[in-house]
């Protein structure tokens, strides 16, 4: 092996070391909902027609279905707070109705809900 290929295998080490220590500086930082620090994001479904209507992704939702409901109601909160001034939500499959079921898709919770005032 030469000098330049020992030197780029060694740096490309480096570089996934420090970003598997990152993402666990990340997840320690994470709010945990009961007690698990979930990967959570809002976005909006169409802002052409209304930036209102958003869907919460609750990643690897199976850790705790309780956590995953909380940190999708927090989620959205932070979301119509941001975008609105208001953290009224009319869901479509509210995460605070632990009898509603969840919709799953590709092992991360999805909810759906619109900022009202």
């Amino acid at each position: 092996m030469t000098f330049g290929r020992i030197s780029s295998l060694f740096l490309a080490t480096l570089a996934a070391t420090t970003l598997v220590a990152c993402d666990k500086l990340n997840e320690s930082k994470r709010t945990r909902f009961d007690g698990v620090p979930f990967v959570v994001s809002a976005k909006v479904v169409d802002k052409k027609v209304t930036r209102a209507v958003f869907d919460v992704t609750v990643k690897e939702a199976a850790r705790s279905y309780t956590g995953a409901r909380l940190a999708a109601a927090h989620e959205g909160t932070r979301y119509c707070i941001e975008n609105y001034g208001t953290s009224v939500i009319t869901w479509q499959n509210d995460p605070y109705d632990e009898g509603a079921d969840l919709v799953i898709a590709g092992g991360n919770a999805v909810f759906r809900g619109t900022c009202s005032s």
